[in-house]
């Protein structure tokens, strides 16, 4: 379902089988070597997600990327799993982009976690200008998602994510605005959750 002009929506497009054990990846790698934190962002506050980058690091207090954690412990960063970028690119394909995932983000959230309305910008601006897109996988509780316009001001409109559910956005729709309001706690399907995994892919390097 394409919802805007390079903005996709792909329903139910990961199987159960591979949802669980997406899952069970995900809970694997956030207790692993490198394990999940919570950023503390510029000005000091506390995000209220768990976050784990693979590929690249996004520093929350700079907004770059970097190959070591230097605002948490100086861990080396993992690589993003061969078959994790397998499905960002055929997620991407599904929605008629081409992207070589080198970068995810994977975050968690409980039933008190949110995600403030922002842009994903802090890529190359050649990746961004050449409409590579994001992609985004939904795994567990399902989420109250909003996305908007280019600019802030610009209305949003909400969309109930859920486990298996795929929003892909490239081309027009790369730099749209974008959050979490609320986790609909209860939802996941049997063999993921509590709790939901988002795991955000993308191209940085052309």
């Amino acid at each position: 379902m394409e919802l805007h002009p390079g903005l996709h929506y792909l329903q139910g497009w990961l199987p159960a089988d591979e949802q669980r054990r997406v899952w069970e990846k995900c809970r694997a790698l956030a207790s692993g070597p490198v394990p999940m934190y919570t950023p503390t962002v510029r000005g000091g506050k506390k995000m209220s997600v768990g976050m784990l980058c693979l590929g690249r690091h996004w520093n929350a207090t700079t907004y770059a990327y970097e190959p070591r954690r230097s605002d948490f412990d100086g861990l080396e960063v993992p690589p993003v799993p061969p078959d994790f970028a397998e499905l960002a690119g055929a997620a991407a394909a599904a929605a008629a982009f081409a992207m070589r995932a080198d970068l995810c983000i994977m975050n968690f959230y409980d039933a008190g976690s949110r995600m403030g309305v922002h842009q994903d910008k802090d890529e190359p601006e050649e990746t961004i200008a050449a409409g590579v897109p994001i992609v985004s996988l939904s795994i567990g509780d399902a989420a109250r998602f909003v996305i908007g316009g280019l600019t802030r001001r610009e209305p949003t409109a909400p969309l109930v994510l859920r486990s298996g559910d795929v929003v892909v956005m490239g081309g027009p729709s790369r730099l749209r605005f974008h959050g979490v309001t609320k986790i609909l706690s209860g939802t996941a399907p049997e063999g993921t959750g509590p709790g939901r995994f988002n795991l955000t892919f993308r191209q940085f390097d052309l």
